[in-house]
């Protein structure tokens, strides 16, 4: 079943071939890369892609592309992902996002973020949403904030996919409940 969720200035959709390029370009512009683990290469960056695919059809969802119709084919990733690691809060699902940053503080993530958390709670009837980040990234957690995502500090964690030591081990954790959810 394909998947594509509309805002009014955006389309999030599928991956296609026709992207790996645009993401691998993106995800080597200075500042895409400053809070997450960067791609060794692009064969790394092909297989974020690959992943993403692979979830969506094992799930039905997944960060999807993210366009600007009529003006860029592709822009970013938006989406949910289950949690693949072992954590106090999994099994979850999160949501993430990233943007090209010649475009960020825009709103784009934001009503692409919006489109994702709704299609959650809606169609996928999930009963709560998270999403990480590094304390550093002051605007992702402020955009999980204005997202309506609340913090506990006893839920930060060290990330398992970071080296002890690095900068980016430390993650603090947001979260959002479906409304009427218990």
């Amino acid at each position: 079943m394909s998947v594509a969720l509309r805002t009014p200035r955006l389309l999030l959709r599928e991956w296609r071939d026709s992207d790996y390029d645009g993401f691998a370009a993106m995800s080597r512009e200075p500042g895409a890369m400053d809070y997450l683990m960067p791609f060794a290469d692009r064969a790394a960056s092909d297989a974020w892609i690959d992943r993403m695919r692979a979830h969506q059809a094992e799930h039905g969802f997944a960060q999807m592309a993210v366009e600007l119709p009529g003006t860029a084919a592709l822009i970013g990733a938006i989406g949910l992902l289950r949690v693949r690691f072992a954590a106090a809060f999994a099994p979850a699902v999160e949501i993430g996002w990233r943007i090209a940053p010649a475009l960020w503080g825009r709103g784009y993530a934001y009503e692409g973020a919006r489109a994702a958390l709704d299609d959650g709670f809606g169609r996928l009837h999930l009963d709560q949403i998270v999403a990480f980040t590094v304390a550093a990234n002051r605007r992702s957690w402020g955009l999980m904030e204005r997202l309506g995502m609340a913090r506990d500090t006893t839920d930060d964690f060290d990330h398992p996919s970071v080296p002890e030591g690095h900068p980016l081990r430390r993650h603090i954790l947001y979260r959002l409940r479906r409304p009427g959810a218990r």
